[in-house]
């Protein structure tokens, strides 16, 4: 049987009543059409209800905590159909709330999954109740109209808005001691998948995003630079700027190959994770961003890695002072 981690076992059958079986969701009808290859879905809580009643959001591994209140899960499988915007991605890791010191203790959930059909879905979860674990919908989410930026070999949703559902209230109203109404806001989920695909899909911009990982080690334990490791078609990832030099507050550009097709590739400045991308059909990346007015004058670093960090490439560009 599988291991977890002990989650926070809640008291009393009622609350146990409250997640039936029928809030699990059921993976029927016609299968979606591409595989998810890999990923990230950020939940960002700053401006959600948890803050206000005293409870913060954390992660276990593979998952990570990162900076602004925003937590990073891993895709580890699932589908989309980039024609219709649909997606049931699973995602690897823990979610972890905490709350005030007099609380029962941390509530976990794993088994996540994220649903979306139509603009809206909704977040999966399994906690652990009466010593048994149960699956519900923690949170509906929506789109609020806007468009997932498709483009060959992944797909983007932004500003995905997650609220608590009736019985994720419940949940959480019984277990933190506060008061949690269905609609309350739980933040904002962005999500970046590869989809594998080799051609067919519409080209839109890639969005970008920001992610709490820094840089890979990219060493031997000797110190050494550790080589790069080859795709499965024996390639090589590279990089390269449209600039080797500019001023503060241009705009710089990178472009990568040697990746895997659909491989969600990150983007690191000066070793400060900033972005992702997802490799066209070819294994190719690129991405602008910008050099801003506080960059320092001389040798900056732009690298490309793989969520993994298997496989990296790094170029570099000058910056001067403007003129």
């Amino acid at each position: 049987m599988r291991k977890r981690p002990s989650a926070v076992v809640l008291a009393g059958s009622a609350l146990f009543a409250l997640l039936c079986p029928g809030m699990a969701a059921a993976r029927d009808g016609d299968a979606l059409p591409r595989e998810v290859s890999g990923g990230y879905v950020s939940w960002a809580t700053a401006s959600a209800a948890l803050s206000g009643h005293g409870v913060s959001l954390d992660a276990v591994a593979p998952a990570v905590r990162g900076s602004a209140d925003r937590t990073w899960f891993p895709a580890t499988g699932g589908g989309t159909d980039p024609g219709t915007g649909d997606a049931d991605i699973d995602l690897g890791g823990i979610a972890r709330l905490t709350g005030s010191a007099d609380t029962a203790g941390p509530l976990l959930f794993d088994g996540l999954r994220l649903s979306i059909e139509d603009g809206g879905g909704a977040l999966y979860v399994r906690t652990e109740l009466d010593g048994q674990e149960r699956d519900f919908a923690l949170a509906g989410v929506r789109s609020d109209g806007a468009e997932p930026a498709v483009r060959d070999g992944g797909v983007t949703w932004t500003g995905l808005r997650a609220s608590l559902t009736d019985e994720g209230a419940r949940l959480l109203s019984t277990w933190s001691g506060q008061r949690f109404a269905a609609g309350d806001g739980l933040g904002t989920l962005d999500v970046t998948v590869g989809t594998g695909s080799t051609g067919g899909a519409s080209e839109k911009p890639a969005q970008p995003d920001e992610t709490p990982q820094a840089s890979p080690d990219a060493t031997t334990p000797d110190g050494q630079q550790a080589a790069p490791e080859q795709t499965a078609g024996g390639a090589v990832p590279s990089a390269a700027v449209a600039l080797a030099d500019l001023t503060v507050g241009a705009e710089q550009g990178v472009t990568g190959e040697g990746f895997e097709p659909g491989e969600v590739v990150l983007v690191a400045i000066d070793e400060d994770t900033r972005y992702q991308t997802v490799a066209d059909a070819e294994g190719r990346v690129s991405r602008t961003f910008p050099v801003y007015a506080s960059a320092v004058e001389g040798a900056h670093t732009v690298e490309l890695y793989t969520v993994t960090g298997a496989r990296s490439a790094v170029a570099q560009f000058l910056v001067r002072a403007a003129g």
